[in-house]
């Protein structure tokens, strides 16, 4: 059986006016993320982490910012045609682990949402999914409401054949 580990981070500005999408998941709040698709940091960085683990590249190589077919995506779609391409390559996900970091809005109410979507895309179990979040202690960009960040690692299972 062979296993691969893949780590992925992301991060994205603030800004007044735009939507705030987080695992998927459309979170009232004063600022948006922004970004060329929905700007999801969470799920672009579970992407990377994805592409990692089996050294496909990453996010901007498969899903480049100066593609017009991307613009304003759902990243829940892009999650899915990622994972396809792992799935394509003869592995499944065994777990993501995940952080969240941002000073608001307070994002607890909204993980059990976050953990469904995410798991329902990757096939596997919401208990496979672990998203946390931290914040800054008001320090750095995060800190002062600029932007947030996300960190994902995921373990991934070769199929036997």
């Amino acid at each position: 059986m062979s296993y691969r580990i893949g780590s992925g981070v992301d991060f994205h500005q603030l800004a007044e006016g735009r939507e705030l999408w987080i695992g998927g998941v459309k979170i009232p709040h004063h600022k948006g993320s922004l970004g060329h698709s929905d700007a999801d940091v969470l799920l672009h960085a579970i992407c990377d982490a994805l592409l990692g683990a089996l050294s496909l590249g990453d996010i901007g190589i498969h899903f480049p910012n100066t593609d017009p077919a991307y613009k304003g995506i759902d990243s829940k779609i892009l999650l899915l045609k990622t994972i396809e391409l792992v799935n394509g390559h003869g592995y499944s996900v065994v777990n993501v682990d995940s952080t969240l970091c941002l000073e608001a809005p307070k994002i607890k109410p909204y993980v059990p949402q976050m953990q469904k979507i995410i798991a329902d895309i990757l096939k596997i179990t919401v208990n496979d999914v672990s998203v946390k979040a931290t914040t800054t202690e008001k320090m750095g960009f995060a800190g002062r409401e600029e932007g947030l960040m996300a960190y994902a690692s995921v373990l991934l299972q070769k199929a036997i054949v």
